[in-house]
């Protein structure tokens, strides 16, 4: 069988994950949740008490780290643990750390030979040769609005003008950063993610149908 890499890219809270998922029901493709990794990094070094100021104290754990879970959990969608997972993914060694991962989960998988992977990097750093890579684009004040209704859903207090601030700044610090800023990737199709899921879904199942 053929290995085939779809790659989503794009900025926080621009439907990465529910495009992913998507993609993985309807076409059969394994689905990795980049952001999942760099929010159970967080957790380990919140429960661990590390302090992410200090470089010799994260490079420490992470040579400490055995396993690093690959689900999805309440635990790590809180409003901290996404404020500290975007301050930990600036370093290159949690980077380097993560992008092993990935690639041990798709050079060792023997059930699947397809993939949809989305995250930040994926398709500009992670994957370059992948099959199909896709950018997510949406405006910050929908992004905000659909972050802040996930949060409330999930139980959480929210306030929808921090969520908004807080997009903004992490938009401004992903591209800005020296590690693998947030680009478009070459070769990338733009998604338009502004309106209907059906409207974006009918974009990207065009392109799938080529692959």
């Amino acid at each position: 069988m053929k290995r085939i890499i779809v790659t989503i890219d794009g900025p926080a809270a621009s439907g990465k994950e529910k495009i992913s998922k998507y993609i993985s029901k309807k076409w059969k493709l394994k689905h990795l949740d980049s952001g999942i990794l760099y929010r159970q990094l967080a957790l380990i070094f919140l429960k661990n008490k590390v302090d992410i100021k200090n470089i010799k104290q994260v490079k420490k754990k992470l040579l400490e780290i055995d396993n690093v879970s690959f689900k999805k959990s309440r635990e790590i969608r809180t409003q901290m643990i996404s404020d500290l997972s975007s301050k930990i993914a600036v370093y290159n060694c949690v980077r380097v750390f993560v992008n092993k991962l990935q690639y041990d989960f798709v050079n060792k998988n023997k059930k699947t030979q397809r993939f949809v992977i989305d995250g930040r990097d994926i398709g500009s750093v992670v994957f370059k040769n992948a099959d199909l890579k896709l950018y997510i684009e949406v405006n910050a004040e929908i992004r905000a609005k659909r972050r802040y209704k996930q949060l409330i859903d999930s139980g959480e207090k929210s306030i929808y003008p921090k969520i908004l601030r807080d997009i903004k700044l992490r938009d401004k610090k992903d591209k800005l950063r020296k590690n693998s800023p947030l680009i478009i990737p070459k070769g990338a199709y733009i998604i338009d993610n502004n309106s209907s899921f059906k409207s974006t879904v009918n974009q990207i199942n065009k392109l799938l149908q080529k692959i």
